[in-house]
């Protein structure tokens, strides 16, 4: 059985993965200034911080519709059997429930609403690939990924709350507050939603070393398979410290850097890394 594996731009995967798995990624569409654009293929984050920079204004993601998942899996399924389908977490965006529409018209296309975002939708999509390609049944690769999203471990340390108290996710004083005592805190996922967790201090490297090893402390809960190191736009030193956090925390079968895409970057703003893995 032939199946496609596909997922909103929210995925983070890099291009090189992307390419090797034959995974389709359906955009996001971004806006800023009063221009739009289709995320990774017509912006990226690094333009998309220019604009922000330039313009004064706050960028916001609006889901894929309805009419572009129909072209879309339409598409694909002239040349394919199945189709099994990614997305940010239905709490966070429209593309689940347009996603939905679009399968439920056309059939033979399996929705996962991932309860997650970045690579953390990233883990169940290469499970996914890994699950077409021994020949899994499209149903059955939809329901062992809808319970295997809940063992996500899916956290960011960000560098400033700036962009957060400006898309309306924190206030005004505690972001104020936290550039005053130079706090990095950790935005977390769970249960589809972000919440705040722990605030580290210092200067931002120390704080993602301090970060990675608080996160795999408890390496016996940890699914050493494969970890993601993902960042809005660090550092090379930076992403270098994570790496080195997380060798000694443990041995990872991968470890595996990819940039964040513009749904992250224009909530989280540059500065923003994080470890995403699996719980056993």
């Amino acid at each position: 059985m032939n199946i496609r594996i596909t997922a909103d731009s929210t995925c983070d995967l890099t291009e090189q993965i992307v390419a090797e798995r034959n995974i389709t990624v359906v955009p996001l569409t971004v806006s800023c200034a009063g221009e739009s654009y289709k995320d990774g293929t017509e912006i990226v984050p690094d333009q998309l911080y220019e604009k922000i920079a330039a313009s004064g204004q706050l960028a916001q993601t609006s889901a894929v519709n309805v009419q572009d998942y129909l072209d879309l899996f339409g598409a694909l399924l002239k040349s394919c059997d199945a189709i099994v389908h990614f997305t940010i977490s239905a709490d966070m965006s429209a593309c689940y429930q347009n996603a939905c529409i679009a399968a439920q018209e056309l059939g033979n296309v399996y929705v996962v609403d991932s309860r997650n975002l970045s690579t953390g939708i990233g883990h169940l999509v290469l499970d996914a690939c890994d699950m077409a390609a021994a020949g899994t049944d499209p149903a059955d690769i939809q329901r062992a990924l809808e319970a295997k999203r809940e063992k996500l471990d899916v956290s960011f340390v960000v560098d400033t709350l700036e962009y957060l108290r400006r898309g309306g996710r924190c206030s005004a004083l505690a972001a104020m507050g936290a550039n005053l005592l130079k706090l990095h805190p950790c935005i977390y996922v769970k249960d589809g939603q972000m919440g705040v967790g722990k605030k580290y201090r210092g200067k931002l490297i120390e704080c993602i070393s301090a970060y990675v090893k608080d996160r795999l402390a408890d390496m016996d809960s940890v699914d050493t398979r494969r970890i993601f190191i993902t960042d809005s736009g660090v550092s090379q030193e930076c992403r270098d410290a994570a790496e080195q956090a997380v060798r000694q925390m443990g041995h990872f079968d991968e470890i595996i850097h990819t940039r964040a895409g513009c749904t992250v970057s224009c909530h989280c703003g540059p500065g923003t890394l994080g470890v995403l893995f699996y719980r056993k």
